[in-house]
């Protein structure tokens, strides 16, 4: 007997990868469960149910862990199934003992034949997220000595987990509130689990495609001669109406009749046609689909909602989908040769990876890797991307031998903090190029403070793939160029570019453009103008100087061919040269004489024109900075009671949120050591007189009102003020600023070198990051900030003021006192930390901040509370949402799901 339960669409349930590539849905159990569960133990054998309860249970035992089990969810209890298509194949669970504490005894049980699966660490990472969103802070069991393989579980969950010997069992205890130790772990496994997800997609052993008629020009027809012609190493059928063979290959008028397992299905029929065909793939055990014709999410509500269904059928048996509305899959590869696309021209095997959601920006790469000669490794067009996603390809590039670059181009985001931790992850390895979108005005959303006007999307955007390493070229061309030059090429050890040409003005125009990206040309005669009569072993020499000099980083090489020179023989010995020196990042221009890609056997990248290569280089240059930068650590912040401004946010809270008073705000960021200086609340003239004199002289008065944003503008401020009589007689037009009834604040004045912002702000869907700038009134003029999304290490705080235009304002500019950098850092990283654990701060502005030698401190807060709801989890391991929680966020410039 299989144990089965009904499958819904289940909101607070999530598809997951096991360790084989399998689908597993993971969700709460219900009570309509009771009979599956009863079948999945009365199914196991002795030795499980008593590895699993200490003794062989007796059915009344078994009877009362269902109905355990099946208990309502709650702050007590909570349990989670696992479930493979319409079978349950395990359970997980925990039991609070006590209504106050933060720990909870979890049990866990796996059908045997889906053991080493690792399907009982997704179910114990799963139950872990939802003990932690309801205060269980860490999950305890007893195990048996002889139970290894729970053991072992328990130890690759995580890092910090630990195990007690006692009485002749061992007890067992697992963080629920994950750590950086345990990232690798996680993405390990993630990685393991999408090669093995999508091994049938890009290396099947079998391809159908259905709808491959007989006349030339269809979509199913081009498909199968393109997987033909490149050569597919596997079996290839076709499958049509009449069944009658299309360019010499076997064809079926049924995918029913294919000869199973049919690894990959390629769909090229009508939209309402492709459920039927996916359903008949299912009972040929097909294990992958690429849907590409149109008609569903890009075609309104119906279409969306038969995208839906299309996914969760494919979900339910275990097959990944790429599409629907796409152009395609290319997997180079000698051993599999697979062109399961109508792009018009298929590449040679070579070093980049692709992925796009627009069809014409995919062919556009492909045909540029063909004619740059650099190749491509896989090539996936993710039209719709309504299953397969970024995130997936990220995971599986990451360990692809043949993919030493990769070149995304996708225009939505549906776990960003994923894509951030694993795109960071890959560009510590490998190059990651990102096609940065068209900018919408309609993404941007209005922010009630600087912070959160300043981390619009686009700039959140930007942050993310800063953070991230990832290289931003301006557009399509930009792309190709750092492709050329990222792909299989050295990187750059610095910024120095030397310049050797034979064209005095090309060579001008590249040094002009080196400036403006950032690179530096210096050093006598350089760049190095050799005439236009130079002849190749001239030029090979000069370069070979200009390489050894010791004060070169990169090398551009100008050509211009003429009638009077040689312009193919200085191009052969500038290629010797070139191959000669493998670790020297080196790019070419050639104008005139016979068009080339590439130099040498090396293959460095030629460019047409000398402001695209030096381009190129600047982004290679830029990304070696960053790789060579260390990562950081988490800070170790004294001082921080996240315990009790919890407690503040709930009480703020449970009043309605919104923006809080200067007190409630003030008492938040001190438990997290966020000094504010001291104000006194005042609601008449004579209050705010006699405040002034308790503070000393001069003060400020400003508007009490917190809603109140650009107080300066509308009056809310009053500056120097000297005496009781000034504070009274600037009392009324400051109270009137904002709602009267809320007062107005006195603070002593107090100044200092440098008035900077910072913040914090939240999306749901990026998670919160922390702005700083410059201050004041200066903040919307010059708009002059850096961002940084959470978590912090201990080494973003200095980048972030670093990036400041205005940085040399902080270390002593012409002669002034230099600010208190380190204070600096630790106010920003405790800002840091206060996002990342109370992502309730929807919005929180401090300005302006007064920095200078003695330290720094705030002088204005604001602060707004609202309530999250289900956001993304960046450790969570789950596939892209088939029933989303909201509207997939368009991004304003390029991302992954």
């Amino acid at each position: 007997m299989t144990a089965t339960t009904e499958r819904t669409s289940d909101p607070a349930g999530v598809d997951a990868l096991a360790a084989d590539g399998g689908i597993i849905t993971i969700r709460p159990v219900r009570p309509a469960d009771r009979r599956a569960l009863a079948g999945l133990y009365r199914v196991a054998s002795p030795e499980s149910l008593r590895l699993r309860f200490f003794a062989l249970p007796g059915n009344d035992t078994l009877a009362a862990e269902v109905d355990r089990l099946c208990l309502p969810e709650s702050e007590r209890h909570l349990a989670v199934l696992a479930i493979e298509g319409e079978k349950v194949v395990g359970v997980a669970s925990s039991e609070r003992t006590d209504d106050t504490g933060r720990r909870a005894e979890f049990s866990l049980f796996v059908a045997e034949r889906h053991r080493g699966r690792g399907i009982g660490t997704l179910l114990l990472e799963h139950l872990a997220v939802r003990a932690r969103r309801h205060g269980i802070t860490e999950l305890v069991g007893e195990v048996l000595p002889d139970n290894a393989a729970m053991l072992r579980t328990a130890r690759d969950l995580s890092a910090h987990a630990w195990s007690r010997f006692d009485d002749g069992v061992i007890d067992v205890g697992l963080s629920t509130t994950g750590d950086d130790d345990g990232e690798p772990s996680v993405d390990l496994r993630d990685r393991t689990a999408e090669r093995a997800s999508l091994h049938a997609l890009l290396s099947p052993a079998s391809v159908a495609v259905v709808g491959a008629g007989h006349r030339p020009g269809g979509v199913g027809h081009e498909t199968l001669r393109g997987l033909h012609e490149y050569g597919f190493t596997g079996a290839l059928y076709a499958v049509n109406r009449s069944g009658r063979p299309v360019a010499g290959l076997s064809a079926y008028r049924s995918v029913r009749q294919l000869p199973p397992p049919v690894d990959l299905l390629v769909i090229a029929v009508p939209a309402d046609q492709v459920a039927g065909v996916l359903a008949d793939g299912a009972t040929v055990g097909v294990r992958a689909a690429v849907v590409l014709g149109a008609g569903f999410g890009e075609a309104g509500p119906d279409g969306l909602r038969r995208q839906r269904e299309l996914v969760r059928f494919a979900r339910d048996h275990g097959i990944r989908l790429v599409g629907p509305n796409c152009l395609g899959v290319i997997n180079t590869d000698p051993l599999v040769r697979l062109n399961a696309s109508f792009a018009p021209a298929a590449p040679e095997a070579g070093g980049l990876a692709v992925a796009a959601q627009s069809g014409a920006v995919g062919i556009a790469l492909v045909e540029d890797a063909i004619r740059a000669g650099h190749g491509i490794s896989t090539f996936v067009s993710l039209g719709n991307k309504a299953d397969v996603s970024g995130n997936d390809l990220i995971a599986y590039w990451y360990d692809d031998p043949a993919t030493r670059a990769v070149a995304l181009y996708l225009e939505s985001f549906g776990n960003p903090r994923k894509f951030a931790r694993t795109v960071r992850a890959l560009a510590r390895r490998k190059p990651v190029l990102a096609l940065k979108s068209g900018r919408s005005g309609a993404g941007q959303r209005a922010g009630a403070s600087h912070t959160a006007a300043a981390a619009a999307p686009a700039a959140t955007v930007d942050t993310l793939f800063a953070q991230a390493g990832v290289v931003r070229p301006d557009g399509l061309g930009d792309l190709m160029d750092a492709a050329r030059m990222l792909t299989g090429q050295p990187l750059p050890t610095g910024r120095r570019l030397a310049i050797v040409g034979n064209a005095g003005g090309l060579n001008v125009l590249a040094a002009d453009a080196a400036e403006t990206a950032g690179l530096v040309v210096a050093g006598p005669g350089n760049p190095a103008d050799l005439g236009a009569g130079a002849a190749p072993a001239e030029f090979a020499a000069a370069a070979a100087a200009a390489a050894d000099s010791g004060a070169a980083d990169l090398l551009l090489l100008v050509v211009i061919g003429t009638r009077a020179n040689q312009p193919a023989e200085i191009m052969a010995a500038l290629g010797a040269f070139t191959d000669a020196r493998p670790d020297l990042a080196v790019a070419a221009v050639l104008i005139g004489g016979e068009p080339a890609a590439r130099l040498g056997e090396r293959g460095a990248p030629v460019y047409d024109t000398p402001e695209h290569a030096v381009r190129a280089l600047a982004a290679a240059a830029e990304y070696a900075a960053w790789r060579r930068q260390p990562l950081g650590r988490r800070p170790d912040l004294p001082g921080v009671d996240a315990g009790a401004a919890r407690t503040l946010v709930g009480l703020a809270l449970a009043e309605g949120g919104g923006w809080q008073d200067y007190e409630s705000t003030t008492a938040i960021l001190g438990a997290y050591g966020i000094g504010v200086l001291p104000a006194a609340t005042a609601t008449t003239a004579a209050g705010a007189a006699r405040a002034a004199d308790r503070l000393g002289y001069p003060v400020v008065l400003k508007s009490a009102d917190p809603a109140l944003v650009h107080k300066t503008d509308s009056g809310g401020v009053r500056m120097d003020l000297y005496g009781p009589g000034a504070v009274r007689h600037a009392f009324k037009p400051v109270a009137a600023a904002g709602r009267p009834s809320t007062g107005v604040l006195v603070q002593r004045q107090v100044g200092a070198p440098v008035e900077l912002v910072a913040g914090v702000a939240h999306d749901p869907l990026f998670g919160s990051v922390v702005l700083l700038g410059l201050g004041g009134v200066h903040t919307d003029l010059l708009g002059d900030r850096t961002l940084r999304l959470v978590p912090m290490t201990d080494l973003d705080a200095g980048r972030m003021w670093r990036g400041l235009r205005a940085a040399p304002l902080l270390t002593g500019y012409r002669g002034s006192p230099p600010v208190d950098t380190t204070a600096l850092e630790d106010l920003l990283l405790r800002l840091g930390r206060l996002a990342e654990d109370l992502p309730e701060v929807a919005e929180l502005d401090l300005n302006p901040v007064m920095a200078g030698p003695a330290g720094v401190v705030a002088v204005d807060a604001k602060l707004r509370l609202a309530p999250v709801g289900a956001e993304p989890d960046p450790l969570l391991r789950r596939l892209s949402a088939t029933e989303p929680l909201g509207k997939e966020q368009p991004c304003p410039s390029g991302g992954s799901s």
